[in-house]
């Protein structure tokens, strides 16, 4: 498979004296925080979502998920991120990774929310990019701003701003994440970055352009990534109620006494798949009786596979110590007649992202799959390939620790379906107490292994 290279971290093109003047500030505002981590204080992530294109048009938008902005232009996006640590200081990265055009940012701001769509002004100010407040973003590429000193709260919600002079949605497609599961504001035209009151044009759930937060913390604090599919994204639980598992474990480990609490950073994709980039996509609609007809660009909705998007979405992210992973329940469910992994292949591929993520020296724990009787691509064979997975994956030692989901959400009297409250009832995602159930059955002792 190919990774994605060149696609990984660019900045925009500025002018030769552009570059000059910003490297200047870049220097002078880099002062206070060179000596903040002199004194024990990095940079970890506190938040993350992993980025796919949206097709365009945006009629091909993911179903379930309500209509998405066809075109963002001379227009503020104003989006809620939830925290899972604080800092005393704060950046955002901007990506443009999918895009076919320049993203062009005119200004960008965070704050701490007040409630809805409006924020405080007690903390927060403009986004900058290498001192300058209008950031060009490369097609395939991602930017970082430079840092906001602010106390960030955990466990908090942050406002980003983000004016969209010209985005590239009108080309192949732009750069989300569709289960954003929070309501976030789409404004009239003209920027209105960092506004107290934002004029709302339309709300939407999806996160546009943004791929993660940082936060300034002491040097030991250690960053869980959840690599995952729609069971981590959180589909299916309530929205603008923080409900996926990866929440209620950051809640875990804040609430818990004498520990420094690590990032938490949600990295799952709705219908991501270990071994495939999902060209079984028209083939898992067509055999749901979904319509309108499949998008037709395959790999949009679903991401790149877990192998392809290890090093982008996981590897790359600043601090991590551990990775939790919960993957293969599409391997198997979406293996329809032109795509059906065997139970060895589908750990072959596992191996693979333990080897890799251990040549990091990072610690790797590997999650049971959740039992599917009553979805709609629940089949006999695809029962007996996730109980074999389970076996080894409870069995081999391959991952540094097992955390059984399995068992957590798992009815005693049958075990091959969900314990009846803890599904939404399409038998495949769990419920808000489904999804508390999988982050209670966490050890939280695990993290404190480096």
């Amino acid at each position: 498979m190919k990774e994605s290279g060149n696609r990984s971290m660019h900045c925009g093109h500025f002018r030769w004296r552009q570059v000059v003047c910003a490297a200047v500030l870049a220097v002078v505002c880099s002062l206070p925080f060179a000596a903040a981590q002199d004194a024990g204080q990095i940079w970890v992530g506190t938040w993350a979502t992993a980025p796919v294109l949206l097709p365009s048009p945006a009629g091909e938008a993911p179903q379930g998920r309500g209509p998405e902005p066809l075109r963002i232009r001379d227009q503020t996006v104003r989006q809620i991120v939830h925290t899972s640590i604080g800092g005393s200081a704060v950046r955002v990265a901007v990506t443009n990774l999918f895009g076919s055009e320049p993203l062009e940012i005119g200004a960008a701001h965070v704050a701490l929310r007040e409630d809805g769509a409006s924020i405080s002004t007690d903390a927060g100010g403009p986004l900058r990019f290498a001192g300058q407040a209008a950031v060009t973003v490369a097609a395939g590429s991602m930017v970082l701003s430079d840092p906001v000193v602010m106390g960030v709260p955990a466990l908090g919600d942050l406002v980003i701003d983000l004016h969209v002079v010209s985005d590239s949605a009108a080309g192949n497609g732009a750069t989300y994440h569709a289960a954003g599961l929070t309501t976030n504001y789409l404004s009239s035209g003209g920027n209105h970055a960092g506004a107290a009151a934002l004029p709302v044009d339309r709300t939407f759930q999806s996160w546009f352009y943004l791929s993660r937060v940082e936060v300034l913390a002491p040097e030991d604090t250690p960053v869980i990534v959840a690599l995952g599919d729609s069971i981590t994204d959180g589909t299916a639980s309530t929205p603008d109620t923080h409900s996926r598992w990866p929440d209620f474990l950051a809640r875990r480990l804040v609430a818990r006494s004498g520990n420094l609490p690590p990032g938490v950073l949600n990295l799952g994709i709705a219908g991501n798949r270990v071994l495939s980039d999902n060209a079984g996509l028209g083939l898992l609609l067509r055999n749901s009786g979904a319509s309108p007809p499949p998008p037709s660009n395959p790999n949009a909705q679903f991401g790149r596979s877990a192998l392809s998007r290890l090093d982008d979405d996981v590897l790359s992210q600043p601090g991590v110590t551990h990775v939790i992973v919960l993957e293969s329940t599409n391997d198997i469910g979406m293996a329809f007649e032109s795509d059906t992994p065997t139970v060895e292949e589908i750990i072959a591929g596992h191996v693979e992202l333990i080897e890799r993520v251990r040549a990091r020296g990072l610690k790797i724990y590997g999650g049971t799959l959740a039992p599917f009787e009553g979805a709609f691509y629940h089949r006999e064979v695809g029962e007996q390939k996730r109980l074999a997975f389970n076996e080894w994956m409870r069995t081999s030692g391959a991952y540094d620790a097992v955390i059984d989901f399995d068992a957590a959400v798992r009815d005693p009297a049958a075990p091959s379906k969900f314990r009846e409250d803890y599904q939404s009832g399409d038998w495949l995602h769990p419920s808000d107490a489904g999804y508390r159930a999988m982050a209670q059955a966490i050890d939280l002792e695990l993290f404190d292994e480096r």
